[in-house]
Order: structure tokens, then C-alpha cells, then sequence
């Protein structure tokens, strides 16, 4: 069977940023902080000035040797100037590199930070299509590149660039043809690294880093599927598919590390053609009587500090590239905008009695290619408990998802409390909505934690009471830690029945004036779903409730059935009415009697 994976079904060039677009964004969070970005690039243009002076006082100190032992106070002058530049070296690239430091460290944050709001504003059809582990790596990966291209940039690239200008300068003033020969050599170096890792390297360098997002969406899936795994013995089979998608990306990686490998190896004879060169010409000079003994060694030593800043920037560039390919996902997420926006100007929903009208709505999925409601309205009433039943697939679900704005209605509109859900912020919206789900999604936190999730201020006794009236307060008293027990990811310490009690007491705890059961006691046992029925019972008094379910048990007591079909009501009544009417829903009550 073919595995599928998001990167697959992207063709690499709708993918694929230039990489002026990836360091615009990059070089939009330097800009935050101007003074601090200024300070650095003062100090780095003193060290550049430091670097460009090695040569040159080496230069006088060799010079004033060979005038003799009567020239030595001057010797030791240009020898404390020669060590002076050093050490001040030293001490500026400190003061450059603390405030350096610091900037590094807010924007990276900030990065992170902003990627992940913008992954949490993106709709539930774009989560449900994106593997959550290559997501994450995307973002962490993100947050490194922005290290790695500052680095090379402002560290390495650009003083290299001002050094190997400036020594070149100094070189044609003096000796036109030896500098001539070095600006050739400079612009051959960086013009073939450039061009050979823009023609040959990045595109498989994008291949290992969509391989590397895959690699940490396979591990994702399979550990978060660990239960499953365990209960069918396919540990052996989960290894060998995991070593598939690795070994993958390790032949990709191989390839990008031979290709750039190659280019270390053009970079390596280019700087060979240039010491042989630039020394070959000083030492011509030098027997012509055209340069002294201290402009051999002012070339040597100028070679030196070029053939460093030289190999660094060839390896600067390759990380340049790197980190352009890294934060390309994230930059992509930035310049794409969420897919259900709070619109300009939206206000805060202000909670009221939890009245919901549906008028004249239309709405179907993007990839269902046509559409699930239409002409759809719908009043319920403040404070009423109307359950929704239905086949899989009759918009039961759909219609919960619309009424927490999830989605966008293709036409029509939905109000609840007179406010239309397109003008108001989509976390007001929610937080006025309590959903107790199937499958409740708990945090690998604290009892306390996600029972106080929607309201984190509320105060142990608080969170005690939610509990006691969720009927939940007596297994976590037996527990170790009580209050403070770690419920594992996705609450895989609890049982199906403590998940729900915890649920429920959140939703208690939160207050809300509206209510949605989403299938809450499909998977429970006959004794555990009677406690959490008379704990949803209590939730459920005073407040605006929608139910879905799929066993009758649940729905008898509400005010009002609606049998969903095709995304239209069918019938709807109170469970007696439909029962008697003898329509569709009595039938499936008579599949459920024939059932029990």
C-alpha cells in the first residue's frame, strides 16, 4: 500500500521560494531592532579595519628589521603595533558578538512564536492534512536557520567580503598587476560558488530537507500511534517502515554532502591558483627591486587573511544556502493567510442567553465537489437541548463545526445571540462554546491543568468543585498525586471513562453558556456511561445544548430530535412524536431495540 505524505503532493515549484523572498522574511525580524542591529554592525566594521591592518603592520615590522640592530626601537614599535591589532581584535569581536547574542535570541523566539500562531490560526482541514511532527520540525528547524543565516551573513559573508575588497584595493594602489590578479581570483571564488551551489547544490539540498520534515512526521505518527502498534505486534513492521523513509533521506543527504564535497574541492584549487599567484608575482616584483622584503610578507600574510576569510565565506555560503532552504516552510506559512480570518474589525462576542438561528446557509467541503447544506435554516431556542441524529455523513458534525465558525458558510448566515459569526473574533466565539468530544484531547499536564484549561485562573477548590460535580473527584483522590497527576499525551493514563469525567469537568469549570456533546458516551461501558450521563445531565441544565449521537439511550430527554439526511432535516419532534410518527427515526430506534 502507498504511504502518503504532504511534501508528495506539492510539485517542487509552486514550493519553492527564491531565496531573496526566504531572506526577506529573515531580514524583517533584524529590523525590529535597529539600535542593537546598528551596534553590531559598527563594531563589525572596526574588526574589518583590524583584519585589513595584520597585513600591513607586519609589512613595517619586517621592513624595520632589515634596516638592522639600529632600527630595533622602531622594531619594537611596529611589534606592539602589530600585537595591539590583534588584541584589540580580540576585544572588539567581543563587544560585537554579546549584543549579537541577544538579538539572536529575542528574534529567534519571536519566530518560533509567530509560526506557531499562524499554524494554530490555519483551518481544521489544513491540521487534518498536515502531519503534526513535520510541522513541529518545520518550525524548530525555522528557528535554527534564522542562526545560521544571520551567522554567515553579518558574521562571515559580509566582513569577508569588505576584508577581500579592501586588501584588493590596497594591493592595486601598490602593485596594479598583483592587484589585479587577486580582485580576478576573489570574483572567480565567489562567482563559481554561487553559481554551482545555486545550479547544483540546492536542489538537492531542498530534497534532503523535505526528506528531513518526513522523517519527522513518520517518527511522529508511529510513537503518538504507539498503543496501536503494541496491540497488534507490529513493532518489526513500524521499525522497517520507519528505516524506509530514513534511508531515503539518507541517500538524499549523501548525495548533497558529496555535491558540496565537489565544490570544497573546486574552492580548494581556486585558492591554490591564488597563493601561487599573489606570491609568485611579489616574489617577481621582489627581484626586480620593485618590492621589499616586508611587501612579500605584507602579500604572504594578506593571502593568509584572504585564503581564511576565502574558505570561510565558500563554507558561509553553503550555510547560507542551508538555512535559506530551512526556513523557507516557515517563511511560506507567514505569507500564506489562515483560511477562516477574523475579519478587520471584528468585536468580542458577548455571551447571552444562547440563542442559535441558521438562515438560508449554504456550505460544503472544498474537496467534497459539492455542497453539504443548502438553503439550510434552523432556530434553537435559548437554553434548549436538541439532539442531532443521523447516518455517518448526513452533516450532524459539519453542522457542530459551523456554529463554532471552524468554517466559513459559502452563503447565508449564522447568528447566536442576534451576533453574525463572521464579525466576531473566532476565540470569543469558542470560549462561549463548551464541547465535550468522543474523544476528549487532554494535555500531557496536570489533572489540574486540563480541567482549569479554559478557565487557567480558576483556584484549586474551584477545580476540585468541577471535578466532584463531574463525578471525577473520587478516581483522581485515589490517585498518587492526586491533582497533580500527568495524564500522558493525549490522556493515555486515564481510562475512556476518566478521559470524559475529565471533559466534562473542564466544560463545568469553563461555564459556558452553550453546549456540545459530541458522541460523548458512544465507547463507554454500561456503568461508567450511567455516572457520565447524570454528570451531563447536570452540565446540560441551563444552558443551550446540542448532542450528537448515534445511541437513542442518549437523546430521549431532549426538548428536540432533528434526524439529519444529506445535509437537510428529515423529521424532528421529542422521542415519543418521532417514535410514534413511525418515520426514519423510528426505525432506527427499532434497530437499536433489535441491537440491545
Amino acid at each position: 500500500m502507498t504511504e502518503h505524505y504532504e511534501d508528495e503532493d506539492e510539485a517542487p515549484r509552486e514550493r519553492t521560494l527564491s531565496n531573496l523572498q526566504v531572506m526577506g522574511f529573515i531580514a524583517s525580524f533584524w529590523m525590529r531592532r535597529p539600535w542593537r542591529l546598528t551596534w553590531v554592525i559598527a563594531f563589525g566594521f572596526i574588526a574589518i579595519g583590524l583584519d585589513m591592518a595584520m597585513p600591513w603592520a607586519a609589512g613595517h615590522l619586517v621592513d624595520t628589521l632589515t634596516r638592522g640592530a639600529e632600527a630595533a626601537p622602531d622594531a619594537w614599535r611596529w611589534w606592539g603595533v602589530f600585537v595591539g591589532v590583534s588584541v584589540a581584535r580580540a576585544f572588539v569581536g567581543n563587544i560585537r558578538d554579546k549584543p549579537w547574542c541577544r538579538l539572536a535570541a529575542f528574534n529567534m523566539k519571536e519566530m518560533t512564536d509567530e509560526g506557531f500562531a499562524r499554524v494554530q490560526a490555519y483551518s481544521a482541514d489544513w491540521h487534518a492534512d498536515s502531519f503534526a511532527g513535520a510541522t513541529v520540525r518545520k518550525l524548530s528547524r525555522a528557528m535554527w536557520a534564522y542562526d545560521q543565516v544571520s551567522d554567515a551573513i553579518f558574521m562571515w559573508i559580509g566582513p569577508a567580503l569588505l576584508v577581500l575588497l579592501g586588501l584588493t584595493v590596497m594591493m592595486l594602489l601598490r602593485w596594479p598587476a598583483v592587484g589585479l590578479f587577486a580582485l580576478f581570483a576573489v570574483v572567480l571564488f565567489i562567482a563559481s560558488n554561487m553559481y554551482l551551489i545555486a545550479r547544483f547544490a540546492r536542489p538537492l539540498n531542498q530534497r534532503s530537507v523535505a526528506l528531513d520534515t518526513r522523517v519527522g512526521g513518520a517518527l511522529a505518527d508511529s510513537v503518538t500511534g504507539n498503543a496501536a502498534v503494541r496491540s497488534f505486534g507490529a513493532e518489526a513492521r513500524e521499525e522497517a517502515r520507519i528505516a524506509g523513509v530514513t534511508a531515503l533521506w539518507r541517500d538524499a543527504a549523501m548525495r548533497t554532502w558529496y555535491r558540496f564535497t565537489d565544490l570544497w574541492l573546486v574552492q580548494s584549487l581556486i585558492l591554490a591558483f591564488l597563493q601561487a599567484g599573489l606570491t609568485g608575482l611579489l616574489i617577481h616584483l621582489w627581484m626586480q627591486g620593485r618590492a621589499t622584503p616586508g611587501d612579500v610578507v605584507f602579500g604572504v600574510t594578506a593571502f593568509m587573511v584572504m585564503s581564511g576569510y576565502l574558505r570561510n565565506l565558500g563554507e558561509n555560503i553553503r550555510m547560507l544556502q542551508k538555512g535559506l532552504d530551512d526556513a523557507e516552510d516557515l517563511a511560506r506559512y507567514m505569507r500564506t493567510e489562515p483560511q477562516v480570518p477574523d475579519r478587520p474589525g471584528a468585536r468580542p462576542f458577548a455571551p447571552g442567553p444562547g440563542e442559535i438561528v441558521l438562515d438560508r446557509a449554504a456550505f460544503g467541503y472544498a474537496k467534497a465537489g459539492r455542497r453539504l447544506f443548502s438553503d439550510f435554516s434552523l432556530i434553537i431556542r435559548p437554553g434548549e437541548r436538541v439532539a442531532l441524529v443521523g447516518p455517518t455523513g448526513s452533516g450532524k458534525s459539519t453542522f457542530v463545526k459551523l456554529i463554532q465558525r471552524l468554517y466559513d458558510l459559502d452563503e447565508g448566515a449564522i447568528r447566536i445571540d442576534g451576533q453574525e459569526l463572521s464579525e466576531v473574533t473566532q476565540s470569543t466565539l469558542r470560549r462561549a462554546i463548551a464541547v465535550v468530544p468522543q474523544d476528549p484531547a487532554l494535555f500531557h499536564r496536570s489533572i489540574a491543568e486540563n480541567i482549569a484549561y479554559g478557565r487557567p485562573d480558576a483556584t484549586l477548590e474551584e477545580i476540585r468543585t468541577a471535578a466532584r460535580r463531574a463525578r471525577a473527584h473520587d478516581f483522581i483522590a485515589r490517585l498518587p498525586l492526586g491533582y497533580d497527576t500527568l495524564v500522558g499525551e493525549r490522556g493515555v493514563k486515564l481510562s475512556g471513562g476518566e478521559r470524559q469525567r475529565v471533559a466534562i469537568a473542564r466544560a463545568f469549570l469553563a461555564n459556558a453558556p452553550m453546549l456540545v456533546l459530541d458522541e460523548a458516551t458512544s465507547s463507554l461501558d454500561v456503568e461508567t456511561e450511567r455516572e457520565v450521563q447524570a454528570a451531563m445531565e447536570e452540565l446540560m441544565a441551563g444552558r443551550t445544548t446540542v448532542i450528537i449521537a448515534h445511541r437513542l439511550s442518549t437523546v430521549r430527554s431532549a426538548d428536540r430530535i432533528l434526524v439529519f439526511e444529506d445535509g437537510r432535516i428529515l423529521e424532528e419532534g421529542t422521542h415519543e412524536e418521532l417514535v410514534r410518527r413511525g418515520g426514519a427515526y423510528a426505525r432506527l430506534h427499532a434497530v437499536t431495540l433489535g441491537a440491545a
